[in-house]
């Protein structure tokens, strides 16, 4: 169990350092002493196995705390973004059914109302502190034999737009840390990474939260990574050594550090993943960071890496590197059907009938491994379309080389990634649909230079209806994470569609290219 990992590293070197938060450091006694209060306290309240925690609250002590507390109790902990809209967050609730939310004080009292008046059981929080003399709210919940091996329950509004949920157990996350460990030889005991990525995102809960731990190394945490001077002036005071960020804030550092004319120092490890990273900024990016960046790729089913290049010496630039020992792949068509077997080591011919010089291996990739997902979390029904006798489909088309480096070519589902963060077109489209004035709207991704893709909305109106852009922006605001609300809204009298009837988005996806 990875709470048993923890204090251990807590209890190895009590003076030691643990995490940094707002300017200085804590020590793993200190951290220890605050996790024990967040623990007593909710076992006070009457958390047990099985149970869920759902946590709002940003990157910090108390929120790491909260984990480690949820975890000795045997209970999982769901990590969910604050700025969901309610609509959304309270669909999500309603599947986790948690024992309680916990939010931290700096989450708006609106939304707090919300949750009050759902009748969902809210708890208010510093994230730096607790004194031990605050309760819980909370009233148990059903928890069957899987809700007590799970460790974290990652929420998504899935292809649908229907809340869906990815539940990891502490093997699986444990098993992706550890092949992450062995895949990157350059990650040491006495490391400190720079956690900024959020942590209801796995790629910042597994890599910036748990792995440190896990590795005994330290953590510099950040509630955000905006603005980016804020961050640049942090790593200049604590000096990581590990940063770990999506492209787009690589973009926005990388940008910043020129404006000020700097550069960073005694960075050993730049490593990004999220979205695809811009071969053309590379230059600029290994000038400022005094390293070059090596890419990687996960998702949340899969803990999240699944990929990643080892070094910066042998990376292979606009690739994200071969697949972490105990992931095994399969290449496969859009029908399921097996193209090619893929095994591990890939390096250096990928499998016998690969030449020198020949042609790359492309088709949808399908993994299994330890660290992938039992299944999504009360869904019978999308285990049975993502799920085939254990293996998964990960829903992306790529192509494989015959050193087993994987690059990343399209998606085979319809997902906007707007600077790391996942943006279901069905949802969204839901959304406009409730407005009256919409008689059919489409969203797809737009590229951007600076998040790597928008959302952007092609509406029918219905009949008579004079809506405007700015009214339906201002609709989706107000019902919809920034990140998911469409960056422009055209309006049309007809999609193209197939002999089928279906609406052709590839379509639509190329006319914004063309554009670009």
């Amino acid at each position: 169990m990875l709470n048993k990992i923890i204090d251990e590293y807590l209890a190895s070197k009590p003076d030691a350092n643990c995490c940094w938060f707002a300017h200085k450091w804590i020590t793993r006694k200190e951290f220890q002493n605050l996790a024990d209060r967040l623990t007593d306290s909710l076992r006070d309240s009457g958390f047990a196995p099985g149970q869920r925690l759902s946590v709002l609250m940003p990157n910090s002590p108390v929120m790491l705390a909260l984990m480690l507390a949820a975890w000795r109790l045997g209970g999982v902990f769901c990590p969910l973004n604050e700025k969901t809209g309610e609509i959304s967050l309270l669909k999500t609730l309603g599947l986790l059914k948690p024992f309680g939310v916990v939010i931290s004080d700096n989450v708006s009292a609106n939304l707090e109302s919300a949750l009050v008046s759902a009748e969902w059981p809210c708890t208010r929080l510093s994230p730096a502190e607790f004194s031990g003399e605050e309760k819980f709210s909370g009233r148990l919940q059903e928890a069957d034999d899987d809700d007590k091996t799970y460790a974290v329950i990652f929420s998504t509004s899935g292809t649908t737009g229907d809340p869906k949920a990815v539940p990891l157990t502490h093997d699986n996350l444990l098993s992706n840390i550890n092949a992450c460990l062995e895949h990157v030889p350059d990650l040491q005991p006495d490391d400190s990474l720079l956690n900024v990525l959020p942590n209801f995102h796995a790629f910042g809960f597994t890599i910036c939260c748990v792995l440190p731990f896990v590795l005994d190394a330290t953590q510099v945490l950040l509630p955000s990574f905006m603005p980016p001077s804020n961050t640049i002036k942090t790593i200049e005071e604590t000096k990581p050594t590990v940063l770990l960020l999506v492209p787009t804030m690589v973009g926005f550092a990388a940008s910043m550090l020129e404006r000020l004319n700097k550069k960073l120092t005694g960075i050993k490890l730049l490593i990004a993943g999220g979205d695809r990273y811009n071969p053309k900024i590379d230059a600029r990016v290994t000038e400022v960071f005094g390293t070059e960046l090596i890419e990687g790729y996960g998702i949340t089913e899969c803990s999240p890496v699944l990929a990643v290049n080892p070094t910066p010496a042998s990376r292979k630039l606009g690739t994200v590197g071969p697949a972490l020992p105990g992931f095994e792949l399969q290449l496969r068509n859009e029908a399921g059907e097996i193209l090619h077997n893929v095994p591990y080591p890939a390096s250096p011919k990928l499998g016998e009938e690969a030449k020198e010089g020949s042609a790359p291996k492309e088709g949808v990739l399908w993994t299994r491994g330890p660290s992938v997902t039992p299944g999504y979390y009360h869904a019978p029904e999308v285990n049975k379309e993502r799920f085939i006798d254990g293996w998964f489909n990960t829903g992306d088309y790529v192509q494989i080389d015959e050193d087993g480096y994987i690059k990343i070519l399209d998606r085979v589902t319809d997902i906007i990634i707007v600077g790391g963060f996942n943006v279901y077109p069905q949802e969204v489209e839901a959304i406009l649909a409730e407005h009256d004035g919409v008689s059919l709207a489409v969203v797809v991704g737009m590229p951007n230079n600076i998040s790597g893709e928008v959302p952007k909305a092609y509406v029918i109106r219905s009949q008579g209806s004079n809506v405007t852009e700015g009214e339906l922006v201002k609709f989706c605001k107000e019902r919809l994470s920034h990140y998911k609300v469409p960056r422009s809204i055209e309006f049309v009298e007809s999609l193209p569609i197939s002999a089928t009837g279906k609406i052709l988005r590839r379509v639509l996806r190329q006319k914004e290219r063309e554009k670009n």
